[in-house]
């Protein structure tokens, strides 16, 4: 899981943006008294991701409150299933339900999703990883990353810090000024600590030679036709780790899989999240 203070952090946000200067409805209506036993159950079949960070919700509105998770993240549970019973003040409890349910929905979303996408790779490939993409909510990346790995993917860079990616407007730019693409690529070695994975986008085959050349470590093969990624593959011949992207959908994943390629990166697990849905019920 997430590191405590990273956590923290977005759930002070997040009740910020919805308790600014509290909750009208509850502090005017519910007695300081009351108290509740709630399940959070899942009205959808699906895979859990963010059980921690909706107790981190409970917790920081009022550290008395009972969070008993009864499931744990990466699971995959059926529709009715109870994940979570909770019992404190009525009132802490209703401050705390949107937000949390909010971090659950969305985060077992992403994982169901990319749990979908590595099925149907892995009928082309078994052997081919589902990646996720820098397509994300802002403030949300490391949140989403860990819901891809809930979901059976993998992490992709998780921000422009982490590895280099020579996309296509950097090699514009190399042609623009008639620098030589290998002899770039191997300064480029140069600068840069052995452990930096450097990877570079190609949209055509004979782009790949300079890479090889250069000895790099990956190409993002993107957009390229079944055909052209097959003979791409064949071409790179195991030399360098091989990504497909651009376009990914659930029904050509399998095929795109079926090429050899180690890697398929889909922007759609993150940039267009549908949450799951999950409820807060009171017990009778």
């Amino acid at each position: 899981m997430l590191e405590q203070f990273y956590l923290q952090e977005l759930v002070n946000n997040a009740l910020k943006e919805d308790l600014p200067w509290g909750d009208l409805t509850t502090n005017t209506l519910i007695s300081d008294n009351f108290t509740s036993k709630v399940e959070i159950r899942f009205r959808s079949k699906g895979i859990i991701a963010g059980l921690d960070i909706a107790k981190l919700v409970f917790k920081t509105i009022d550290p008395a409150i009972q969070f008993n998770t009864v499931a744990k993240d990466g699971v995959e549970v059926d529709k009715g299933t109870v994940i979570a019973a909770i019992e404190g003040k009525t009132a802490s409890i209703l401050k705390a339900e949107r937000v949390a349910l909010n971090f659950l929905q969305q985060l077992s979303g992403i994982a169901t999703k990319t749990a979908t996408y590595v099925n149907a790779a892995h009928k082309g490939n078994a052997n081919t990883k589902v990646v996720d993409t820098r397509k994300t909510i802002a403030g949300m990346r490391n949140l989403h990353k860990y819901a891809i790995l809930m979901g059976g993917g993998n992490n992709h860079r998780h921000c422009l810090s982490d590895a280099i990616l020579i996309k296509d407007n950097h090699l514009a730019g190399l042609l623009e000024h008639n620098v030589n693409l290998t002899d770039a690529l191997l300064q480029l070695r140069k600068k840069v600590s052995h452990t930096t994975f450097i990877q570079m986008e190609v949209d055509r085959i004979d782009q790949i030679q300079p890479g090889l050349d250069a000895n790099i470590d990956g190409f993002l093969l993107d957009n390229m036709s079944l055909e052209d990624l097959k003979k791409a593959v064949q071409f790179i011949n195991k030399k360098a780790i091989t990504e497909a992207s651009g376009g990914v959908t659930l029904e050509s994943i399998t095929s795109i899989a079926a090429c050899g390629v180690d890697i398929i990166s889909v922007g759609a697990l993150t940039n267009s999240i549908q949450a799951l849905d999950i409820g807060l019920d009171y017990l009778d």
